[in-house]
């Protein structure tokens, strides 16, 4: 095992980097601290290198310093998957140890008194802290972690440099502007692998001017607190017990800190007696504002007032959804008579995935409905006849669940106390009370549906439409009655779905906690027994995970090339316990390989037994009633629970010598995902829709063409399932959906023989039961008064009706203006989990019963998974209800939400753990807007979606940005200005003008692509690019100078500003609705009869916006470059109000013209005080700092007389020793004749890298000695 060394501090942020990158890894190293006395000597005779911590990766092998040493101990996905995530990581972690870790320990140092430094160091390290935090948060604005979607090596190094400032430095006064920073330390150090290493790490919290946190107050992890890792002699290097010497240390060190602490008091006291200036009064956080002017709902906001100084949700969302919704803006008829009106643009239709009447928002839903209307909106905005119709499904089992335990909490009633009628009855209460939830919770995502035409499916519209679909399937033989094997719920007492079965897999064995049981029920492995061959010594062998099925057992079954069973071949087993004579049979699906080769064949309980029951003509014995208890089974296991029958079966196997052993097996157990029972097959009468020709009319509009499917890569699946079918049980035993509208029929004669329920001759479906009867009467030729029917008790499934919501919605069979107009759809976009159980149905009952494709194009979105790739869960607590996010919550509130749910009590720890982890301080208000922009740029083509929540606060800010640049931009245009009637360009337009113009049009060309190829991505980057780092960073920056001049120029920058404004905040209006609006109407019109609402105003079309400049653009791209170099040149020199002017020099005339041309705006951008481009052969002056801005343009900043250049050259002096020393320790030790044999591959690389770097480094230097040189 090797052997880590470390220093002995408790506060040493190099070990905890290098333990936590260690817990990464699946074994830990035995870890020895280096005490300073009486401890082992160092560095040991064997160890070249001195530095700690060091690593003997094997005897005489050594690894020295905490980057190798972390790097060589960090798991392959810690480093980086690719060559060019690991190189990214290796930038962070070099600048985390050559930039931020410098700057911590020097802020964290003098803040603690552990250095005595004049106050110009301790601002200095203060500004430096600042600096690297700026960096970091610009970079984390939209980012979860450095590097990738995941903790990388990058991240351990950043945040253990970091762990001193946040522990000692940083109160919540000074991390203020630095969200992004906080949010992401606070996301690393609460993850499992950083919690083993640090233990809680708690956030200064001295208020200004307090007391800092002494060091040692927040300790690593203790022993008692953390779990010991398997293979690690002493655990966690956090959870070492401390020698005498490092108590000892540690006391002096707490000593001279708390006379540090009592002179600092002494001295603040002695000041606050003295005279001092009048502190400048902070200004007072607005808290949250609300819109509170008085407005009826439907009425349009008020907006002639102030805009608020900051930008806020639930002020910017108040009041326009009702307005829209009073305007009928979201009806197709808005601005036609009828939607039969023929509309040259087009028309688009689409209808909800209905959700069901149970439940509430979750962040699948709001994936959904962001996707969705920003569709909707878009289509609308291009003048289409548009329609989102909403809906809401019935939820057969979930409602009636839901229903029942409310009968039972509130009255302590069953059903059946009440009987079906009066039942049925309680759940249209429950619904017209509960019901309609979802839809408020819809409304305020904004979704622009047509509310008038919402339809629940158990609406006597939708009714009609199934009850006309099952007669006339019925009536074709599509549908039909028989007896085979279900998903049984033993709890709910019926069929359940599929998709209603979750598949739990089990490692081993596992305690699992079933309904009905007090105690927890052993599943995950596999029990061997035998039977005995009928007159014969011999036994055979078989295993089972469910020994309580042998009861009902009828043959076992050998391959039959299998050599050890040939001579059984047609032979007899004697079942123990029931006496019957049990086949051998002969199939090919036994598995030789697996077990003994010998399977028991349960035909009534199992799906693949039941198929070899039906090859070899097998009894299918039930033993299971419906209920989960035993019948059809000899005593004492008559009448016994099926799985307390398990361990009786188990234990009378021991007694008859028949058992031989029990071990371990991973397995799947199917469980309901409504009752949580574990789901049994039983043998029932179902009704069943024959699917087999269906499904090929279905593959074949695929392979047509005539149905698209989006991303095509899911065409894989369609066809996999299509071509595969299984017919469709459609048979659910509950109250509660649409009773089957067939009959069984007794015939009053006797010529008529008794019918059995299996048999379809005597069934009959229809619409009402007097047709039901003449229909019988004529099949069976005697009179209707002959005919005695009986209705099925059963109600169909969910889905059946789902299958037939694009044209049932509409009044299907019945002609109607809407059937006619909106059916087929346009698009059905839905999660690609639903593609066979929703999609696949509507386009085979969509063809059957109409003819026609119920729409289109079918758009499949990503599954939401939580930001760790985990399924969203109640159990792991990573369920977000997405309301939470748009108007936040503390993690108290959250914690409150799980003790709401039925979570058993561990769960619901282990939830709050979770929640703990993700939100440690609960999830800050984000708004409507920001949450349907983030879901939208996360919804790449793939399969799953890692969703951070905290990310979408970065959308937030962008909308904060958003109102920031329409408040200046409304200051600069004026109270008078009226923009002109057109957009076009006038011809009096600056550069920087004509090139905002120019990516306008760009964006609004990516946008319309994107919007085409369902790449939302795509859209919103090119929106967020243009409004962020085009309109905002540069062409605001630019126009501050030209409204603060003369009026040259003004009026044209006034109309492209105007232009840039109204088209960006149409281009936004699809995703982000409510601020899209709100700052709409602060802005002037160009004419009066403009639309009155953004969501119904001309989405911007390439034919307008074509103002495409590429020249243009490489011209103000280049000039960009140079003020990207002047900005770094400034960093590097802490320039930070200084103006130094700016010199460049150019290769070649165009590129002077090119500088020259732009040269005001470089001044602007860069904040330089003059900016001049040097002539031909013209030498720069002297003093300056030099940058490559291209291959064609070098800047010199004029330092001379601005810094103190020989206190720079002395300060890089000792930064360039250093430097050089650690280039020649990694030259020797890669220069050792077996380092290339016995050093590890990846720390040779990382060798090489550091050395490269260091290099770069020392070149770095050596050019700004050399310029300060010059200024001396």
């Amino acid at each position: 095992m090797p052997t880590l060394y470390l220093s002995p501090h408790p506060d040493n942020f190099q070990n905890h980097r290098v333990l936590v990158a260690a817990r990464y890894a699946q074994v830990l190293p035995h870890v020895v601290e280096m005490a300073e006395q009486g401890g082992p000597p160092w560095p040991p005779a064997s160890c070249p290198l001195s530095k700690l911590p060091a690593l003997e990766s094997q005897p005489g092998v050594w690894v020295s310093g905490p980057a190798a040493v972390a790097h060589l101990l960090a798991p392959e996905q810690l480093r980086g998957q690719g060559p060019v995530a690991a190189a990214l990581v290796q930038q962070w972690v070099s600048y985390a140890d050559g930039e931020v870790a410098p700057a911590a320990c020097a802020a964290a140092f003098s803040a603690l008194g552990m250095a005595q430094q004049n106050k110009q160091v301790v601002e200095r390290a203060g500004a430096e802290l600042r600096r690297v935090l700026g960096v970091l948060d610009g970079h984390l604005k939209l980012r979860t972690y450095l590097v990738e979607e995941g903790v990388t090596l990058a991240d351990v190094t950043m945040a253990c440099a970091l762990l001193l400032p946040y522990k000692y430095v940083l109160d919540p006064r000074i991390r203020a502007p630095y969200p992004n920073v906080t949010r992401w330390f606070l996301t690393c150090v609460n993850q499992p692998h950083f919690q083993a290493v640090l233990g809680p790490v708690k956030l200064c919290e001295r208020a200004a001017g307090g007391d800092v946190p002494k060091p040692g107050t927040q300790k690593p992890a203790s022993p008692a607190e953390v779990e010991p890792v398997a293979g690690s002699p002493l655990g966690l290097a956090g959870a070492l017990p401390k020698s005498a010497s490092q108590l000892k240390k540690e006391a002096k060190k707490k000593e001279k800190l708390e006379k540090f602490q009592q002179k600092k008091e002494k001295s603040q006291q002695q000041q606050g007696e003295k005279k001092v200036k009048a502190e400048k009064k902070e200004k007072k956080d607005p808290g949250v504002l609300t819109y509170d002017a008085p407005t009826c709902p439907g009425e349009k906001k008020d907006v002639a007032g102030p805009m608020p100084d900051a930008y806020s949700p639930q002020y910017v969302e108040a009041a326009w959804y009702p307005w829209w919704e009073s305007q009928g803006f979201f009806k197709p008829e808005y601005g036609r008579q009828r939607v039969s009106d023929p509309n040259p643009k087009g028309l688009f239709m689409m209808c909800i995935p209905p959700p069901n009447v149970t439940g509430s928002l979750h962040l699948g839903h709001a994936l959904t409905n962001a996707i969705q209307d920003a569709l909707t909106r878009w289509h609308r905005m291009r003048g289409e006849t548009t329609l989102w119709n909403p809906g809401c499904d019935h939820a057969g089992i979930a409602t009636q669940v839901v229903v029942e335990k409310k009968l039972w909490r509130e009255r302590g009633l069953t059903r059946h106390d009440l009987g079906r009628e009066a039942f049925i009855q309680e759940i249209w209460e429950w619904k017209n009370e509960k019901g309609d939830r979802i839809y408020h919770q819809l409304k305020k995502l904004g979704s622009s549906m047509d509310w008038d035409r919402a339809c629940f499916t158990m609406d006597p519209k939708l009714s009609y439409a199934v009850q006309e679909a099952f007669v006339r399937l019925h009536e074709e033989g599509v549908i039909y009655r028989s007896k085979r094997l279900v998903n049984w719920s033993c709890t709910l007492h019926s069929a359940i779905s599929d998709i209603e079965v979750d598949k739990k897999e089990l490692p081993g064995r596992t305690l699992l906690p079933v309904p009905g049981y007090k105690d927890k029920v052993e599943f995950g492995v596999l029990v061997s027994f035998a039977y005995k061959v009928q007159d014969s010594d011999e036994e055979v062998s078989v295993a089972t995970t469910r020994v309580e099925t042998m009861l009902g057992d009828t043959a076992v079954a050998v391959h039959p090339r299998d050599p050890r069973y040939q001579h059984l071949h047609g032979k007899y087993v004697l079942h123990p316990f029931t006496g019957r004579h049990l086949p051998i049979v002969c199939d090919d699906f036994v598995d030789m390989d697996f077990g003994t080769g010998a399977v028991k064949i349960t035909p009534a309980h199992d799906h693949n037994d039941y198929e070899v029951g039906q090859r070899h003509g097998l009894d299918c014995i039930t033993i299971i009633d419906d209920s989960g208890c035993l019948i059809n089974v000899p005593p004492p296991f008559l009448g016994m629970k099926r799985f307390e029958a398990r361990g009786a079966v188990l234990e009378a196997l021991k007694q008859k010598g028949l058992f031989k052993d029990v071990r371990e097996n991973p397995m799947v157990v199917p469980v309901c995902s409504r009752s949580k029972d574990v789901v049994e097959p039983l043998l029932k009468p179902q009704w069943y829709v024959r699917c087999e020709g269906m499904a090929r009319g279905a593959a074949d509009a695929v392979r047509r063409g005539d149905l698209r499917i989006v991303p095509p890569f899911h065409c894989k699946t369609w066809f996999q399932w299509m071509d595969n079918i299984r017919d469709w049980c459609i048979s659910r035993q509950l109250w509660w959906g649409h009773r089957i509208p067939a009959y069984f029929i007794t015939v009053d004669d006797p010529s008529v023989p008794p019918g059995e329920d299996t048999d379809g001759k005597y069934w009959v479906s229809g619409r009402s039961e007097g047709e039901a009867k003449d229909k019988a009467a004529k099949t069976f030729g005697v009179t209707p008064d002959k005919i005695l029917l009986r209705q099925d008790e059963d109600v169909l499934d969910t889905w059946f009706s789902s299958g037939i919501f694009p044209f049932s919605i509409f009044g299907w069979p019945n002609p109607s203006e809407d059937l006619q107009v909106f059916y087929p759809g346009t698009l059905l976009e839905t999660g690609h989990d639903i593609l066979f159980f929703w999609v696949a149905r509507m386009v085979m009952l969509g063809l059957k019963l109409t003819g026609k494709l119920p729409f289109r194009e079918v758009y499949l979105h990503a599954v939401v998974r939580d930001a760790h790739g985990r399924k969203m869960s109640k159990s792991l607590g990573n369920v977000i209800d997405p309301l939470d996010v748009i108007s936040g919550i503390t993690l108290e509130g959250l914690h409150e939400q799980l003790l709401e749910s039925n979570l058993e009590p561990v769960e619901v720890e282990r939830a709050k753990q979770g929640q703990k982890s993700d939100y440690p301080n609960g999830i800050p208000e984000c708004g409507t807007d920001a949450l349907r922009f983030a879901l939208c740029a996360y919804t790449s083509q793939g399969r799953d979606i890692n969703l951070d929540v905290n990310r979408i606060l970065g959308y937030r800010h962008f909308c904060n940005k958003l109102w920031n640049a329409t408040r200046f931009a409304l200051r600069g245009l004026g109270d008078s200005f009226q923009p002109p009637p057109g957009p076009k360009p006038t011809g009096a337009e600056s550069l920087i003008d004509r090139w905002i113009l120019s990516r306008l049009s760009l964006a609004v060309e990516l946008s319309d692509a994107g919007f085409q190829a369902y790449d939302f991505p795509a859209i919103t980057t090119a929106i967020y690019n243009f409004w962020l780092y085009e309109l905002c960073d540069v062409y605001l920056e630019c126009l501050k100078p030209v409204f603060a001049g003369a009026e040259a120029g003004m009026a044209a920058a006034r109309c492209t500003l105007y232009t840039c404004l109204e088209t960006g905040l149409r281009l936004l209006s699809p995703f982000m609705p409510f601020v899209s609006e709100e700052l709409f109407q602060r802005l002037p019109r160009r004419d009066s009869s403009a639309p009155p609402s953004i969501c119904v105003t001309p989405y911007p079309s390439t034919e307008q916006f074509c103002w495409r400049d590429t020249g243009l653009e490489g011209t103000v791209e280049f000039a960009l470059g140079i003020v990207r170099a002047v900005r770094s040149l400034r960093a590097d020199y802490n320039l930070t109000r200084t103006r130094a002017d700016c010199f460049l020099q150019c290769l070649d005339p165009d590129t002077a013209n090119a500088a020259s041309s732009c040269s005001t705006y470089i001044r602007v951008l860069s904040s330089s005080g003059h900016v001049r481009v040097l002539g031909p052969g013209e030498a720069p002056p002297t003093g300056c700092a030099v940058a490559v801005a291209s291959e064609k343009c070098t800047v010199h900043l004029l330092l001379k007389g601005l810094i103190d250049a020989e206190k720079e050259v002395s300060k890089l002096a000792g930064k360039q020793g250093e430097l050089q020393k650690q280039i020649e320790r990694l030259q020797e030790r890669m220069e050792t004749p077996d380092y290339g044999t016995k050093v590890p591959p990846k720390v040779q690389e990382a060798d090489s890298a550091k050395l490269q770097q260091s290099r770069a480094e020392l070149q770095k230097v050596a050019e700004a000695m050399e310029t300060f040189r010059r200024m001396m």
